[in-house]
């Protein structure tokens, strides 16, 4: 590839939007450069980062599952994230050329629920991966809990709780749920390819919101169960636009254009 570039790294990544979001932004500003999604299987991963940073036109890249913890280990972390949330989900080019990661998850995580009073409030949490990290670092800065977390790996999962310093407790993915203000999936179940998230919801209030980081497909399982009870929903779509947006600013050096919102959603839910 000729030209600047920056791209989405995961394995699979196929289903990946971030393509489509970063190059209809850098259409509508008139930008050269161009966005793409590579696969980048784990035992790839230092090779890839040495390659890219010899690589002039590279900007950058967000980084998905499964490589949002192992990516640490190849880049600087001049903000601390390994100690505050230990995931990265984007990596960029330092004023010295150098490459260092961050995390806009967080952020995209919490815009579209800036305005649901969650202090104090008991959320459910599947998943305890890197996008786990993000998340719960984010509840822990507005005040949310008990936190729930249904997890494969019970161990983990509690070691996440204790990091954020968020009381709660862990149980198999099987459980049944208690009542929260907020469920939230940030596992990969669901996902185009992966075994469906099946949970019985009927333990959850009629104010409850039900919000899935899965997007590929943007109609969940989870979603639909959550809509077929009258429940408030929050698809993936919602956290993967705001998260590119703090990305894009770091790849190009300008925010993405106002005013397109609708426009792009359209683009996404085709």
């Amino acid at each position: 590839m000729t030209g600047r570039y920056a791209e989405v790294i995961g394995d699979p990544i196929a289903h990946s939007k971030s393509p489509l979001i970063h190059n209809f932004w850098l259409e509508k500003l008139g930008i050269d450069a161009a966005y793409r999604a590579t696969r980048v299987p784990p035992e790839g991963l230092g090779r890839y980062f040495t390659e890219r940073g010899e690589d002039p036109n590279w900007c950058g890249c967000n980084v998905t599952i499964p490589h949002k913890i192992a990516a640490l280990e190849h880049v600087s972390d001049p903000g601390g994230i390994r100690e505050s949330i230990g995931a990265i989900n984007t990596v960029a080019r330092g004023p010295g050329g150098g490459l260092f990661g961050t995390n806009t998850d967080a952020a995209g995580f919490l815009g579209p629920i800036l305005d649901v009073p969650l202090e104090g409030a008991p959320v459910i949490l599947v998943g305890s991966g890197g996008a786990a990290n993000a998340i719960l670092f984010a509840l822990a800065q507005v005040g949310a809990g008990p936190i729930t977390m249904l997890a494969r790996n019970a161990l983990k999962a509690a070691g996440l709780l204790a990091r954020f310093g968020l009381k709660g407790e862990v149980k198999p993915l099987a459980s049944s749920l208690p009542p929260a203000a907020l469920l939230i999936n940030a596992s990969p179940l669901g996902m185009k390819g992966q075994p469906l998230l099946q949970l019985d919801l009927s333990p959850l209030p009629d104010n409850a919101i039900v919000y899935d980081i899965v997007y590929a497909p943007l109609e969940t399982a989870l979603l639909r169960a959550a809509r077929d009870r009258g429940l408030e929903t929050v698809d993936g779509l919602e956290m993967l636009v705001g998260q590119a947006a703090l990305a894009f600013e770091l790849f190009f050096d300008v925010p993405p254009p106002e005013g397109y919102d609708e426009e792009l959603r359209a683009k996404l839910v085709q």
